[in-house]
């Protein structure tokens, strides 16, 4: 879980919504061009410390990601380009169950207007989503098999 979650003040896509808490596979560290023209940081947080002390590997930990403890992060962006074509990007929505949330929910909504160059409503958009809603077009899924046994090579016979 994040901790100390803040939104951009006066962007359209935070309008309507309040920081958040959700348990989700946050990506962070995430690294954009200097300077950051037309790059707007919407959903920031500081990652627990917790998090930054896994074993190091390609796509999780290295000394830089470790020496950034405490440090603010990125999770979601807006970017604005100059021929007024404009992106979202979000490093969560990983889990299903954080669309109950209503102000991630609201978030990504914004996100997706205000990328279509509409106006976000003064109080974002406007959603309501039941336990049923939520559940009802999930897959069913299927039990863990166990693996199978390797089989054991025959050695040739001449």
């Amino acid at each position: 879980m994040l901790a100390k979650t803040e939104l951009a003040a006066g962007h359209p896509i935070s309008r309507g919504v309040r920081p958040f808490e959700i348990q989700d596979e946050w990506y962070y560290h995430m690294r954009f061009r200097d300077p950051m023209t037309g790059l707007t940081p919407i959903l920031t947080a500081i990652p627990p410390d917790a998090s930054r002390e896994r074993p190091d590997g390609p796509h999780s930990n290295n000394p830089t990601v470790r020496a950034g403890r405490g440090s603010r992060e990125v999770l979601a962006w807006a970017y604005e380009r100059p021929d007024s074509g404009r992106g979202f990007g979000c490093t969560g929505a990983h889990f299903h169950h954080n669309w109950a949330n209503e102000d991630f929910r609201r978030m990504m909504l914004n996100a997706l207007v205000w990328t279509s160059g509409r106006d976000v409503p003064t109080d974002g958009v406007a959603s309501t989503l039941t336990a049923d809603e939520l559940a009802a077009n999930l897959d069913d899924k299927p039990k863990p098999q166990p693996k199978a046994k390797p089989k054991q090579l025959q050695p040739a016979t001449p």
